[in-house]
């Protein structure tokens, strides 16, 4: 998952500028102007807080929830040095500092910091994030933030909110879903934990999410969502992979395994992008004289008969993908995120290649410059 709004910092930025302005205005203004500069400086600020009073109020509380996983996350070697600590996860522990060295000195990824505490999720999720789409038309819905500009999704550590959100949407007419992301980067504002659910991740997994998030944290381009998500994962795809040939050797276990993997997630990933094509066209068909039941219904077939086709994909390790769609069939965000994440990596494919011949520290080097973060 990508960064989460940082609502405060943009007030840092406001509240410094504003110290600077009344630190000069102070020099030559007299004394007795200074209190109606002051007033007028607060009841600026006032009213930007009014104005983007729902902003403050997640700001605030995106602020609380990562300041208190941040707060509550305890280094790394305490664990390593507990003899209660199961020793898999140690190994767990160590592979993620590896991925760390790695991606710094052999991919050319900014080292913030991170990955050097742990928090204790305790078996429960901490995170959830909210999207939407139009419900005919493969359109995000966005929120716009501070530094980040629009995003297509809103992230919470509170469970309660993020359904209430949901429930607001859904009565709006979008189509909306809940996700548990398995990570979140602070774009290197703040030291980012390693969370104990990561550990349950196979070696493979594990250092593609690692490599993936700290992408994020060197580089970012405002307003981009889709191209941040596409690029952080085609690099963590491509990083897990040199990262398991270094360690273990391309004919390892985790190599290989990896590579299974990942093979079967691309062959449902094109599954489901090729079937957001195929809604494109469907809804492109589609007239607002229509009645909204002849919508829906031709709606609902068109996505059941993408799930059913599933089956028909050769996998290594599930021959019914299809079974988890049984109960709730997936709605246009659920296509929506394949976009974000999948729908661009032929194109960095074949420039990395063919302009960079795989040499993916180049190729990074090459992106940081061509776009400066934030």
């Amino acid at each position: 998952m990508s960064a989460e709004p940082r609502f405060a910092n943009f007030f840092k930025h406001v509240y410094c500028e504003l110290l600077f302005t009344i630190s000069d205005i102070s020099i030559s203004v007299k004394p007795g102007k200074i209190k109606r500069v002051l007033l007028a400086v607060f009841l600026i600020l006032a009213v930007l807080t009014v104005a983007y009073w729902d902003l403050v109020v997640y700001g605030i509380r995106q602020g609380t929830g990562q300041l208190n996983i941040i707060w509550n996350a305890r280094p790394v070697e305490e664990f390593l040095e507990n003899p209660d600590f199961p020793d898999s996860l140690k190994q767990k522990l160590v592979l993620i500092n590896e991925v760390r060295k790695y991606a710094i000195d052999s991919l050319g990824l900014k080292d913030t910091k991170n990955y050097k505490t742990l928090y204790d999720q305790k078996g429960e999720e901490i995170m959830w994030v909210v999207t939407a789409s139009e419900p005919f038309r493969l359109k995000a819905k966005e929120w716009d933030f501070p530094v980040l500009g629009s995003v297509p999704y809103k992230g919470f550590f509170d469970k309660r909110l993020a359904l209430d959100l949901r429930e607001e949407l859904v009565k709006e007419g979008w189509d909306v879903s809940i996700r548990n992301p398995g990570g979140w980067s602070t774009l290197g504002w703040f030291t980012d934990p390693i969370l104990s659910k990561m550990l349950e991740r196979s070696e493979g997994d594990l250092a593609n999410l690692i490599i993936h998030e700290m992408s994020h944290a060197t580089i970012f381009v405002k307003d981009s969502i889709d191209f941040n998500e596409n690029l952080a994962t085609f690099i963590g795809d491509r990083g897990a992979e040199k990262f398991l040939a270094f360690k273990y050797g391309t004919g390892s276990k985790e190599y290989r395994q990896y590579f299974s993997e990942d093979e079967d997630y691309l062959k449902f990933a094109d599954h489901m992008l090729r079937g957001s094509e195929t809604l494109d066209s469907l809804y492109s068909t589609m007239t607002e004289e229509q009645p909204l039941e002849e919508k829906k219904s031709r709606k609902e077939s068109m996505i059941r008969h993408i799930v059913q086709t599933l089956d028909t994909l050769t996998l290594t390790d599930n021959n019914n993908p299809s079974a988890r769609y049984t109960k709730v069939l997936p709605n246009n965000a659920f296509f929506m995120n394949f976009r974000r994440y999948q729908a661009k990596q032929d194109a960095f494919w074949d420039e990395y290649k063919n302009a960079f011949h795989e040499d993916l520290k180049a190729y990074i080097r090459y992106l940081s410059e061509k776009h400066p973060f934030l």
